[in-house]
């Protein structure tokens, strides 16, 4: 599979690119998509919430009535979980709420998040370019120029670039990770990709181990 190789300008360069059969025309793995995406989500969660159990509430422990006879449910303290401002019952604790997930099945996952992008048309490859400085502008016209300024954009770089990370960082829907960050739920996200030539011989690298 190839695809043309365009300048920042929108024009084709005559070059053509071939694309890793193994990687970009596997066909897509839903189930190994939904759990790198859900491996992801999760490890973003804090899981810092926490709610206090009778044991924790400040009051008295002291028996607030008889045992049997007085009609209602029976209760010892003011800290029980009957009563308003008593303990809470099976609350939240404090937990990672992360899992393990097989390197393969994540490799999968990448996989096919690509593939999905092949198949949409949604997939672009540019010459490498950087800028001089950083500026808002330059990003501007190459998103115009390749026209995709109405969609969310994902920039994928061969390594860190901070001068193109912070000419993009004002841009509404736009993002720039490096190839070597590449995720699924980034990939996913966005509506297309605009991938640098040289940067496909990076997420082969990857995942192609």
């Amino acid at each position: 599979m190839e695809l043309d190789v365009l300048n920042i300008k929108g024009q084709e360069t005559g070059r053509k690119v071939a694309l890793n059969d193994a990687i970009y025309a596997i066909e897509p793995n839903d189930h190994a998509i939904y759990l790198d995406v859900k491996l992801i989500m999760a490890n973003q969660r804090q899981g810092t919430a926490k709610s206090k159990e009778r044991s924790e509430v400040s009051g008295s422990t002291r028996k607030l009535g008889r045992q049997k006879g007085g009609g209602g449910a029976r209760r010892g303290d003011i800290n029980s979980p009957v009563l308003v401002g008593g303990g809470r019952v099976f609350g939240p604790q404090p937990r990672d709420y992360g899992f393990k997930l097989n390197k393969k099945v994540r490799q999968l996952a990448r996989k096919s998040a690509l593939a999905y992008k092949v198949q949409e048309n949604a997939l672009i490859v540019v010459e490498d370019f950087t800028f001089d400085a950083p500026k808002t502008k330059s990003m501007v016209e190459i998103l115009n120029n390749l026209k995709v300024s109405d969609k969310k954009a994902l920039f994928v770089t061969p390594g860190a670039d901070k001068v193109v990370y912070l000419s993009a960082r004002n841009i509404e829907r736009v993002q720039v990770m490096p190839a070597a960050a590449l995720n699924t739920y980034k990939v996913l996200n966005a509506d297309v990709m605009i991938v640098a030539e040289s940067a496909l011989a990076v997420i082969d690298g990857n995942l192609t181990k």
